[in-house]
């Protein structure tokens, strides 16, 4: 008889794994936003600042869950190396390997957030500017050994929250003087205002 308690661990595994990405993907595209300066609300930057850093913490704890919860699958036994070593994974070891990866990289960056002061300002905007591969290599890795991978629902999925990352990643790649444009033509249609209304 097969012992039901290792689907319970690879469902709650795949939970987990599945609201991590939606996460990560909202905190990257909220990431590219604020470089990019697409926020120009009066206390709108703060706030998606805040937003960003504690997403980025709550991600990194559903990435341990999602892998720390197979060492209970009593089906798989990855093991305390297959779950943290890249490629040491029976189990489609490319993918697995890829996401492994991706998630100490998420480490890495998410955390160095708290040593900026240690290794400087520009060094840490620099490594910042990686979180995108992060976000390439989980996409990887669920699309390669997610058991849902081709549902349309993962599919859609993953189409809304590639999206605006492409967007925003496109448009902070968009030359500086391009970016400002839009910028100025709003301020220069407030500068015509007062002279409009008062011709009216």
């Amino acid at each position: 008889m097969v012992d039901p308690t290792h689907q319970v661990f690879w469902f709650a595994s795949r939970a987990f794994g599945i609201v991590a990405m939606l996460l990560l993907g909202v905190s990257v595209a909220v990431g590219l936003a604020m470089s990019g300066r697409l926020a120009h609300r009066p206390g709108l930057p703060a706030k998606l600042k805040h937003f960003h850093e504690s997403a980025t913490l709550v991600t990194l704890g559903l990435i341990v869950a999602h892998g720390g919860l197979l060492l209970f699958d009593s089906y798989l036994r990855p093991g305390l190396a297959g779950i943290t070593l890249p490629f040491a994974l029976s189990y489609r070891p490319l993918f697995t390997g890829v996401g492994i990866i991706a998630g100490w990289l998420a480490a890495i960056l998410g955390l160095s957030f708290y040593a900026r002061k240690r290794i400087g300002v520009k060094t840490w905007r620099f490594m910042h500017r990686f979180t995108i591969v992060v976000y390439l290599l989980a996409l990887v890795h669920v699309i390669g050994s997610g058991t849902d991978a081709r549902s349309p629902w993962m599919m859609a999925l993953l189409t809304v929250l590639t999206a605006p990352i492409v967007f925003a990643f496109t448009y902070r790649m968009l030359p500086s003087s391009s970016r400002r444009r839009p910028a100025a033509a709003r301020g220069a249609t407030v500068e015509r205002a007062p002279a409009i209304a008062g011709i009216a």
